[in-house]
């Protein structure tokens, strides 16, 4: 295993090396897109590697300077984190294609700004401890504040304020969080503390307020007003690349501080079902009313959370499984809906709904793009969408929670509902008087959401590799003894 835990440097160091290189050559386009695209692969390629290792349970560890455990910044994968990690660089490379699309990537220094967004993402997955997963998240969080302010539109001034006092305080809940942590038990590593918040209220108190911060930093009900505030202002390329990390490096988070840190604790999962479903109910509503594409994809991020978190809620074999194939799978989509809006933007000058119709016709490929993606967010097969809710439908059944499940049927109409009022108003509806506009939509747009939404297609129709996967992530959240073993070095 130790050729194959150098390679989880990669996705940490590899981005963050290249942009350093990047910043000292400002202007040379080419040169920042040869080194965006070449550092994106290597880190899929290792991504898929420790994907391929991690699939029988184990889990591969590298203690930076080869210190002992309880010292040494420790990154580790396993099933579930070496998933995100190859499924955010999948999502990043379409999102520097289409890029190039929009032009996006021509604004000053918003490669080397992406990378380090990457890297700091990346760590965040692979981390072993709260207090790096702390510094982790602000490398993450610094440049999204500058992609923000470059590439905001109208508004982008009363919405970068919002974002970034909402992150601060958030990111200083959470650090504040990490402090009582290692107050009440000396320890800030996942492996020391195991269990401890099941067995100590007063250590179950600290983490509940790390896990406080991180649900504001996914965005979870009632702590979720800042998304919508926010995303919709933002080039839609670069809402992509929030969507794939921001809130689900949060999300993955609560997941694996939950599972490992409470020990999947009984008592608490009615506040997680709770706020689950109040994500669902809530995101879903605001979808309805709102009259941009952006801004009804952004509440739906709000809602399709909640999916992920009744999983975790049940904390099931089957619950947990779900929640990770639907996890997988949801980034892919909502990248692919995220980057469609890129190409209406692009085309139309705009993605608001009203006059901005016709492009079923003139795009055909784009609309085919849209509608897989949008029929698998609505959980219509044969995409994956359907084989996450179908999952997550039968885990509520197991455990009797018929109130989940029915909410869960009626959320998903809701926004087949929401997907079809897009659809007819860009897609289907009236025209620009300037429908020549729509000719700019060219290859570099179209061409990231169609293999997402292609992606998507392929996760329904053959789940089984993503379901082997999902699987062994959730035996391992159900039972973490080994996770626990691996990092601590016991």
């Amino acid at each position: 295993m130790a050729g194959v835990s150098g390679l989880l440097l990669i996705p940490v160091v590899g981005p963050l090396l290249v942009a350093g290189v990047l910043l000292v050559l400002p202007g040379r386009i080419r040169l920042h897109r040869v080194g965006a695209f070449a550092t994106m692969a290597v880190v899929l390629v290792a991504g898929l590697v420790l994907l391929v290792r991690t699939s029988d349970g184990a889990v591969p560890v590298l203690r930076v300077g080869g210190w002992p455990g309880p010292i040494a910044i420790s990154l580790a994968a396993d099933a579930l984190s070496a998933l995100l990690v190859t499924v955010t660089a999948v999502v990043v490379l379409c999102c520097l294609v289409s890029a190039v699309g929009s032009g996006d990537d021509s604004r000053p220094y918003f490669l080397p700004l992406v990378l380090v967004l990457t890297a700091g993402g990346s760590g965040a997955f692979l981390t072993t401890d709260l207090f790096n997963l702390f510094v982790l998240i602000e490398v993450m969080l610094v440049p999204s504040y500058v992609l923000l302010s470059l590439a905001g539109g109208a508004g982008r001034g009363g919405a970068g304020r919002v974002y970034v006092a909402t992150n601060l305080l958030g990111s200083t809940l959470l650090l504040a969080g990490v402090a009582f942590v290692y107050g009440t038990t000396g320890a800030v590593g996942l492996g020391e503390l195991a269990g401890a918040a099941r067995d100590e209220p007063t250590v179950a108190v600290a983490c509940g307020v790390v896990l406080l911060a991180l649900g504001v930093k996914s965005a979870l009900v009632p702590l979720h007003d800042w998304l919508p505030r926010t995303y919709p202002v933002v080039s839609p390329v670069v809402v992509a690349l929030f969507s794939g990390l921001l809130t689900k490096v949060g999300l993955y988070a609560v997941i694996r501080i939950y599972a490992v840190v409470y020990g999947g604790d009984p008592g608490y999962r009615w506040l997680l079902g709770a706020v689950a479903l109040l994500s669902m109910v809530v995101g879903v509503l605001g979808a309805v009313g709102a009259d941009s594409m952006r801004r009804i994809l952004t509440f739906h991020m709000v809602s399709q959370i909640g999916y992920v978190l009744l999983g975790l809620a049940l904390f099931t074999a089957a619950g947990l499984a779900a929640a990770v194939y639907y996890l997988a799978q949801y980034i892919l989509v909502k990248a692919a809906l995220f980057l469609c809006a890129a190409a209406v933007r692009a085309g139309r000058g705009t993605d608001r709904l009203e006059g901005s119709g016709g492009l079923a016709g003139q795009r055909p490929a784009l609309a085919l793009a849209f509608a897989g993606a949008a029929l698998s967010l609505a959980g219509l097969p044969p995409f994956s969408g359907f084989v996450a809710k179908f999952l997550l439908l039968r885990a509520t059944a197991e455990t009797g929670a018929w109130l989940a499940m029915a909410v869960a049927v009626l959320v998903s109409l809701v926004t087949l509902l929401s997907m079809l009022k897009i659809w007819s108003a860009l897609f289907t509806g009236a025209p620009p008087a300037s429908s020549s506009v729509a000719k700019r939509i060219g290859p570099t747009l179209v061409g990231p959401p169609l293999a997402l939404a292609g992606l998507s297609l392929a996760a329904g129709l053959a789940a089984q590799p993503l379901l082997v996967v999902a699987d062994t992530a959730a035996a391992g959240l159900r039972d973490p003894a080994g996770y626990v073993r691996a990092v601590s070095g016991r």
